[in-house]
C-alpha cells in the first residue's frame, strides 16, 4: 500500500543516485557531462604563452556545439576568440598563414593580425608609410635590416620597424607573431627608429591608484604615435578606473582569464582572445582563475584627435 514514507524513501534514493552520478561526471568519470579540471597540472612545463596558440576552449573542444562561438562584433568593440579565427596565406609573406583580428573594416585606424610562420618562411614589407610592431608568442625568428644587421627574437621579444624601413623576418621552423601596423602620423622634425627588446628588460612603471603591473615597450616621446603595454594582474585584481577615452585599443590576452566589460556587456575571456575597443567605449577588466593575467595592449598616443583621418 502506498504511503508517504514509501514516497519519501524512493525520493531519497533518486536524489542519492542523481547526486552520485553528477559527482562522477564532475570528477572525471566517463559520463556525458565530464568536465576537465580548471587547473592545468602540466602548466608549469609549458612554454611561455603556450595557451595563446593552444587555448583551453580550442576549436576541437567546441566541435560538439555546432554554430557556437564566443566571438562578438558590436559598433564600438569586438571580441575575436580562437575558435572563429580564420587563417589564410598572408599577402607578401612566404610559407606564412595570417589571421586578421582587427582591421579598418571594424572602424580601427590600425591592423592587428597573427602570423603563423612555417619552415623557411619570410615576411613581406608593410605598405608605403606604414609602421610595424611585432611580438613573438611562439618559436623564434630572425629580424634583419637593410644594413645586414640581424637580431634573434624569441618568445616575449618584440621589434618596432619605422615606416618605409627595409627589413625581413625569417624563421627556419614554426613561429607565431602578433603584428600591429598603422599608417604613420608624421610630425615635422620627428622621426622614429628601429627598436628591438624583450618584456623582461622593460622597467615596471608606477600606476597611481591601480594595482596592476605596467611595462611600456616603446618610448613615450613625441615621434611615436602609438605604444604597446604589457599589463599584469594577479587573480582577484582589477582596474580601479572605469576607462572612457578617445584612444583606441587592440588587445591580446597572453596569460590567464578574467572578465572584460565593454560598453554594457560583460565577457568571460581567456588566453588567446583578442579585443578591439573603439574610442569612448566604457572598458574595465578583472582577473579571475588561479594564475596571473597578462595582456598586450595597443594604444595610440601623442597626436591631436583632430588629426586622425
Amino acid at each position: 500500500m502506498w504511503s508517504f514514507s514509501t514516497y519519501s524513501h524512493g525520493l531519497s534514493l533518486l536524489i542519492l543516485f542523481a547526486t552520485s552520478s553528477l559527482l562522477g561526471f564532475a570528477f572525471g568519470g566517463e559520463g556525458f557531462c565530464s568536465a576537465p579540471s580548471v587547473v592545468d597540472s602540466d602548466a608549469d612545463s609549458k612554454a611561455l604563452y603556450y595557451k595563446v596558440t593552444n587555448p583551453t576552449l580550442s576549436p576541437s573542444h567546441l566541435q560538439d556545439l555546432p554554430g557556437f562561438t564566443r566571438s562578438v562584433y558590436k559598433r564600438d568593440h569586438a571580441l575575436i576568440t580562437p575558435e572563429s579565427q580564420v587563417f589564410s596565406p598572408l599577402p607578401e609573406w612566404t610559407n606564412t598563414l595570417g589571421a586578421y583580428l582587427i582591421t579598418p573594416a571594424l572602424g580601427s585606424h590600425f591592423v592587428m593580425y597573427l602570423a603563423q610562420m612555417k619552415e623557411k618562411s619570410k615576411s613581406g614589407l608593410p605598405p608605403t608609410d606604414v609602421e610595424r610592431f611585432l611580438f613573438v608568442i611562439q618559436g623564434a625568428v630572425k629580424l634583419t635590416n637593410s644594413s645586414g644587421i640581424s637580431e634573434k627574437l624569441t618568445v616575449d621579444s618584440f621589434a618596432y620597424l619605422p615606416p618605409n624601413f627595409d627589413h625581413s623576418v625569417m624563421s627556419d621552423s614554426s613561429a607565431t607573431l602578433v603584428v600591429f601596423e598603422r599608417r604613420y602620423a608624421s610630425l615635422v622634425d620627428h622621426h622614429t627608429k628601429q627598436i628591438v627588446g624583450s618584456t623582461d628588460k622593460q622597467p615596471l612603471l608606477e600606476t597611481p591608484g591601480e594595482v596592476f603591473q605596467l611595462r611600456k615597450l616603446l618610448p613615450m616621446s613625441m615621434p611615436y604615435d602609438f605604444n604597446v603595454h604589457i599589463m599584469d594582474f594577479e587573480p582577484g585584481e582589477f582596474l580601479n578606473v572605469k576607462e572612457v577615452h578617445y584612444n583606441q585599443h587592440g588587445l591580446l590576452l597572453l596569460e590567464g582569464q578574467g572578465i572584460y566589460r565593454l560598453g554594457d556587456y560583460w565577457y568571460p575571456v581567456q588566453s588567446g582572445d583578442a579585443i578591439w575597443m573603439a574610442p569612448f567605449v566604457p572598458q574595465w577588466y578583472a582577473a579571475l582563475g588561479k594564475t596571473r593575467s597578462r595582456y598586450l595592449l595597443y594604444k595610440d598616443m601623442n597626436r591631436n584627435p583632430l588629426d586622425h583621418k
